[in-house]
């Protein structure tokens, strides 16, 4: 892309869009987000100070003494000692309580009430951020769980756990188990919640395909605002689906959806950023899309496929232009997305030479040539393809039965 004055979407405005919704988001996903943009590397520092005090007084609310002293040794966070041992002694008294409470329920009362206290204890451990010890004690509580739909809220904890980790095998391992429960039964609306989890999963390991299939399955039937807003998720609907569906899709699915007409333009640029793409109007495209970067690169989710990310969205834009010409002069293509020709032409060649793109530049006429593959000669080929392999396993099975 060129280089465009910096847009200002800031650390704060990114604090912001993920607690949209204040009191429904898990607090520990939250304190997630924040702990991202106080690691991040473009986040200046004076920006850091808020979200630093903002990061301890989260720590010291929630008693997170294990997560404390791993944010302390890796010199994320200052926790004084007195701070910690304070907090640790805080979590011990809560613990022999709830072990008491367990002990109790186990002698006098009956097995609902002993699932609620273990539960409890399983909620502790996932408060204070102490990993192993709540994966553990969730399948202690999961042991005394009868009905689908209890065990089910149980896979859920384990799932947030795992994001706040960012912990792909345990997310991966727990949306299976989610399935195979739903095998057993299940209501509708936690399958639908479980979407929306996949989904994230999806967007989170690249790939996006799956990931905008599920989103837009769960546009209208959202409720998952322990993960995120209803704005962010549309956000990631939008951008996953921009490099996933066809134009044709596009249009019916998000364009002129009317749960993602009512949020769109309370998110910066994303609505130039669809539109422009949709009505060819490249140069605004280019704009909406610099300004959108930012946000992109402040998402502990998209950051780490920020590159591919937009690498994908310019094979995108470039394709779709290219789609309506036969050939075209390469300074009439860079006055249309707003760039220099030196420009277009970098990009060009590293798309084309990986094979993304369907041209070729004619360097000394400055034009660019499209050769896009014909369907019926591609089906020819395949044909012939199969053929040869179909007559070569015949002859080895002549072979055989003459023998």
């Amino acid at each position: 892309m060129p280089k465009t004055e910096r847009i200002g979407f800031t650390a704060k405005q990114s604090r912001e869009a993920m607690e949209g919704e204040e009191g429904k988001q898990e607090p520990q996903l939250i304190l997630a987000h924040k702990l991202f943009l106080l690691t991040h590397p473009d986040v200046p520092d004076i920006e850091k100070v808020p979200i630093r005090e903002e990061v301890l007084g989260s720590l010291k609310a929630s008693e997170m003494a294990p997560l404390c002293g791993r944010l302390a040794a890796e010199g994320v966070m200052e926790v004084s000692r007195e701070d910690l041992e304070a907090m640790r002694a805080r979590i011990e008294e809560e613990l022999k309580k709830i072990d008491e409470k367990i002990a109790d329920a186990e002698e006098n009362l009956g097995e609902s009430e002993v699932r609620e206290a273990h539960l409890a204890k399983s909620l502790l451990y996932i408060r204070i951020s102490d990993k192993e010890k709540a994966l553990e004690q969730l399948k202690v509580t999961e042991s005394k769980t009868v009905a689908v739909g209890q065990k089910m809220d149980l896979v859920f904890y384990t799932l947030q756990l795992g994001f706040f980790y960012m912990d792909f095998d345990l997310i991966s391992k727990s949306i299976d188990k989610a399935k195979s429960l739903f095998e057993e039964g299940g209501d509708w609306e936690r399958k639908n919640r479980l979407k929306v989890y996949e989904g994230l999963y999806y967007m989170s390991t690249r790939n996006f395909k799956k990931a905008a299939n599920l989103f837009l399955d769960s546009i209208s039937t959202f409720t998952c605002y322990e993960l995120f807003p209803y704005d962010t998720f549309i956000f990631y609907t939008v951008l996953t689906s921009i490099i996933s569906l066809d134009r044709v899709s596009l249009k019916q699915k998000v364009v002129d959806a009317p749960e993602i007409l009512t949020v769109i333009g309370k998110i910066p640029y994303l609505s130039e950023f669809l539109n422009s793409l949709y009505e060819c109007r490249y140069k605004s495209f280019f704009t909406a899309f610099a300004g959108l970067a930012e946000h992109i690169k402040l998402d502990r989710y998209l950051y780490p496929h920020f590159r591919y990310y937009m690498r994908e969205v310019r094979i995108v834009v470039y394709s779709q232009f290219l789609e309506s010409y036969r050939s075209v002069t390469m300074e009439a293509m860079a006055a249309a997305f707003g760039v220099t020709v030196d420009f277009i032409d970098k990009e060009l060649s590293c798309f084309i030479a990986a094979g993304k793109l369907h041209c070729k530049i004619d360097k000394v006429a400055g034009v660019l040539e499209t050769n896009r593959p014909d369907a019926k000669n591609a089906l020819y080929q395949a044909t012939i393809k199969q053929g040869d392999f179909l007559l070569n396993r015949i002859q080895k099975l002549s072979r055989v039965i003459d023998l």
